[in-house]
């Protein structure tokens, strides 16, 4: 039986932590560990990307690890304390369905995602296809998450953390995507935090709240 190489092993243990910090945000009711939640779940994934950059030699995996270091560990946690704090919100949200029945419904995803991935990943001869699996299955949680919660400060938090699992799909899959693309993704990215945040004082200076189910109230006039 051949043996694992590290770098598979140290990968394949950050995509575990990936996964299991996916659980934790689903669970998380409190808004602000709940970002703290997303940056280390980014300084996760910079990690791993590191290692698949050094294991295969990739160059470009090198900048996509410091930029994910930078924008998703540092740049945009940084930019939702700073809302949170500017808008007051409380400390604890309310999903809309409980906790427990939550992480149930990720654990049933999580095992359809193994399920989808496997024949794909075994076309793979990338060093990181054991992780699509993990990927896809961050990518539901974070999806989960999104569509689980009232406020919109959560619900933000989950498109991100969705995107931080398609990354790491991408670096499964093809050891990732062409620089510029990534550039222009976490540019995209970036600026659409900075309008969710304008979008987020509107909601609250409307109805005094970020519960997005306020927004059903608006009728045309």
């Amino acid at each position: 039986m051949t043996d694992v190489p590290l770098s598979a092993q140290l990968i394949n243990l950050f995509a575990s932590v990936i996964l299991l910090l996916a659980f934790a945000m689903l669970a998380q009711r409190r808004v602000l560990t709940l970002i703290n939640l997303f940056a280390l779940q980014g300084l996760t994934l910079a990690l791993s990307t590191l290692v698949v950059a050094v294991t295969t030699g990739q160059t470009h995996l090198y900048w996509s690890a410091g930029l994910t270091l930078a924008l998703k560990a540092v740049l945009l946690p940084w930019i939702l304390h700073r809302l949170v704090r500017r808008l007051e919100v409380k400390w604890d949200v309310e999903p809309l369905i409980k906790v427990p029945t939550t992480m149930l419904v990720g654990i049933a995803l999580v095992i359809i995602s193994f399920n989808v991935a496997l024949p794909i990943s075994q076309l793979s001869s990338t060093v990181s296809r054991g992780t699509l699996g993990i990927a896809l299955a961050s990518v539901m949680l974070a999806f989960l998450m999104m569509i689980t919660r009232s406020k919109a400060i959560p619900q933000v938090v989950g498109f991100l953390a969705m995107e931080n699992g398609l990354f790491l799909a991408a670096t499964s899959a093809t050891y990732g995507m062409p620089m510029v693309v990534e550039l222009g993704i976490a540019l995209d990215v970036l600026v659409g935090a900075i309008i969710l945040g304008v979008f987020f004082f509107q909601i609250r200076e409307q109805f005094d709240s970020l519960d997005i189910r306020n927004l059903e109230k608006l009728k045309e006039r």
